[in-house]
């Protein structure tokens, strides 16, 4: 008397020839997704420290645009800013410099946004410019 195998079911199979697929499909797509995550996140770091760089700059040229105002007033009012919106943690290795003539205000703001990607580094430089204010005359005119 011999004993029969029971016939396989062809679902049976498929799942046997199946196995690990998932794992597989894991390995390959864990990675494409963690690729774009980190992307997304360093693009949203570069436009925070950007928006930051340039906000300090125009703070800093509305300063040293003051009718009484010098180019240290412009640099050290970026600098408080900088400060202020996070310091380091927003910018790292920051340079202001600021430059003044009788009609125009400009500062400028570099350094260096955070990156999660490693071994890369985003140089950001920012530059705002303002007209000096200053007091004129007024002119009169005479009707007669």
């Amino acid at each position: 008397m011999s004993k029969r195998r029971p016939a396989r079911s062809s679902s049976r199979c498929r799942r046997r020839d199946q196995r690990g697929s998932v794992s597989i499909e894991l390995v390959i797509l864990l990675p494409a997704l963690f690729a774009v995550m980190f992307l997304g996140m360093q693009t949203a770091l570069f436009y925070h420290a950007r928006t930051v760089a340039i906000a300090a700059a125009q703070e800093g040229a509305r300063a040293a645009g003051a009718e009484h105002g010098r180019e240290a007033d412009g640099v050290g009012a970026a600098n408080d800013f900088l400060a202020e919106a996070g310091g380091d943690d927003v910018l790292t290795s920051t340079s202001t410099s600021a430059s003044r003539t009788p009609t125009t205000a400009t500062v400028t703001v570099t350094g260096f946004g955070l990156s999660v990607i490693p071994g890369w580094k985003v140089r950001i430089t920012q530059s705002a410019s303002v007209p000096v204010e200053r007091l004129t005359a007024p002119t009169t005119t005479e009707t007669p």
